[in-house]
């Protein structure tokens, strides 16, 4: 569809409006956990309720708050009514505890916390223990260590309106802390405009051709930024959001024909769960017409679309960048399977560099560094990090990939997800592919193990789809498939069996979290070369 207004020079106050003058009584959101269903015009009216609150208690223009919520309505209506006003959302994590969640309220400096009773004694003690300023409000039920109840100061009030402070495109409205996987999370700075500029580029791109009679999904936490660039798409077409709880996979598609669902949007490990899963006769029965997904698993592409008989689209960014690279309807047949990450998306350009920053040839893998309109401010009172990306003029991504002759780019892996095992580049991303195919393998993360003799050697985590009564057995038996699937040198040395495996909320597998589960990575693993188990 073609946006009507320049929306790219909205703030959220705006486009709200907006969205409540084209399609008032139309739903924009549906939460399926809780049965709400809100209009476009009640979203309007709503966030303009929340906004006069945040007024009565004294917030300004530029102060931080935070936001501890599950996937409940009043996530994405509070994160509307802060950039209302002018002021910034800082995404907390639900599941954290005190020392990653304390981290953030004091780096960010956050002046308010919106939460639910239940989070309120561990918000308490890390003001109280870190010395720290912030109010805490619920938005549930009262709490005694609570300084607010929602509901007690919106009854307060005589009126509810949007304050007149002047809100403009380039004032930052997200701290948004990105995982840490070296060090502590760096919080990105986005701006109305970064929000408007995926808003557009989505509703525009050849494959999506949103409005308002789609019907998008999303199953991942608020706190991330999938539900949220969904929910300002919704506000730019029309589209209706649903929102579940959490990303389940065995109820994933049974919620997708429930809702007649026609595009949703996945990433890390879902499109592999979703495999896994029993075949059903009804499953091509549903209303999607495309999926977009960021890296999809070229060994499962082909399955993906033949199972469910729907096209499934690359979508590539970051949260530093937004919407990057992406797959047109057009080529898209042609380059299924093949790891292909689509050309640069409008007010884009993408170059793939060397270690220096000079263009390697055609062909040639190279680290991805891109340019354009609407990517972050950069990292929040960290200055340093934010020169080591943005550098000479190009953010660093720190994926590596390759352009073909034609200025297709492909997908290669991470920089820091590169093994280097005696003189040989082994990506992990490849290994844990090819690994996943085997029927008995539901999830596989590669990690490397540092080696005297060879540099690195590969370690391959392994979730079972099914109980292992003999690991010995099981073991040889996914060895045995790995000869016939990969070169002996990228076959994994270490192999250690998991219930599950610590995820991102973004559904990556923290290789982080792995790394340091132990000072000695190869125990607890089958050693392949020294044929047993290292205790």
């Amino acid at each position: 569809m073609a946006v009507s207004q320049d929306v790219s020079t909205m703030n959220f106050r705006a486009l709200l409006e907006n969205a409540a003058q084209k399609w008032g009584d139309r739903y924009a959101l549906i939460f399926d956990n809780t049965g709400e269903k809100i209009t476009f015009k009640e979203m309007y009216e709503q966030t303009g309720k929340i906004s006069s609150v945040f007024h009565h208690l004294g917030i300004q223009k530029n102060d931080k708050i935070g936001l501890m919520l599950p996937n409940i309505p009043k996530f994405p209506l509070t994160w509307l009514s802060i950039g209302s006003i002018g002021a910034v959302m800082v995404p907390i994590n639900f599941t954290y505890q005190s020392y990653d969640a304390g981290y953030i309220l004091d780096h960010s400096e956050a002046r308010l916390v919106v939460t639910t009773s239940e989070k309120v004694d561990m918000l308490y003690n890390i003001r109280q223990e870190n010395r720290l300023s912030y109010k805490i409000m619920t938005v549930d039920a009262p709490n005694d260590l609570g300084d607010y109840y929602f509901l007690d100061v919106m009854q307060s009030l005589s009126t509810y309106q949007f304050p007149k402070t002047p809100v403009f495109s380039d004032s930052v409205v997200n701290i948004q802390y990105t995982s840490g996987t070296t060090g502590r999370p760096k919080g990105c700075m986005l701006s109305h405009y970064y929000w408007m500029n995926i808003g557009i580029k989505a509703s525009q791109a050849s494959f999506f051709g949103l409005d308002e009679n789609d019907i998008l999904l999303t199953a991942q936490p608020y706190y991330y930024i999938d539900p949220q660039w969904n929910t300002i798409v919704s506000l730019v077409t029309g589209a209706t959001l649903v929102v579940l709880e959490r990303f389940r996979p065995s109820l994933f598609w049974e919620k997708v024909r429930e809702y007649h669902v026609t595009f949703f949007y996945c990433l890390g490990s879902m499109p592999a769960l979703l495999l896994k899963m029993p075949e059903s006769e009804v499953e091509r029965n549903h209303s999607v017409r495309f999926v977009g997904c960021s890296a999809i698993p070229p060994t499962l592409h082909h399955q993906l679309e033949t199972r469910w008989g729907v096209k499934w689209f690359e979508i590539f960014g970051m949260t530093e960048t937004g919407y990057d690279l992406t797959m047109t309807t057009e080529e898209h047949d042609q380059y299924i399977g093949t790891g292909a990450l689509g050309r640069p998306a409008f007010g884009r350009e993408a170059r793939v560099v060397d270690d220096h920053d000079l263009s390697v040839d055609r062909g040639k893998v190279g680290e991805l560094v891109i340019r354009g309109i609407g990517m972050m401010d950069g990292y929040y009172k960290n200055e340093e990090a934010t020169k080591e990306v943005f550098r000479n003029g190009w953010f660093h991504t720190g994926d590596l990939v390759r352009v073909d002759e034609n200025g297709m780019f492909y997908y290669v892996g991470r920089k820091k997800d590169m093994i280097r095992r005696g003189g040989e580049n082994i990506s992990a991303v490849e290994v844990e592919e090819a690994i996943m195919t085997h029927e008995c393998v539901n999830l596989a993360a590669c990690i490397s193990v540092d080696d005297e003799l060879r540099g690195e050697e590969v370690k391959v985590y392994i979730v079972s789809s099914e109980p292992v009564p003999d690991k010995d057995e099981y073991v040889q038996n996914i060895i045995q498939y790995c000869e016939q699937k990969l070169a002996s040198f990228k076959i994994p040395r270490y192999w250690e069996l998991k219930d599950s495996l610590p995820l991102t909320p973004s559904e990556r597998i923290a290789k982080h979290v792995l790394k340091q589960e132990k000072e000695d990575l190869r125990m607890e693993s089958y050693d392949r070369i020294d044929q047993m188990w290292r205790y």
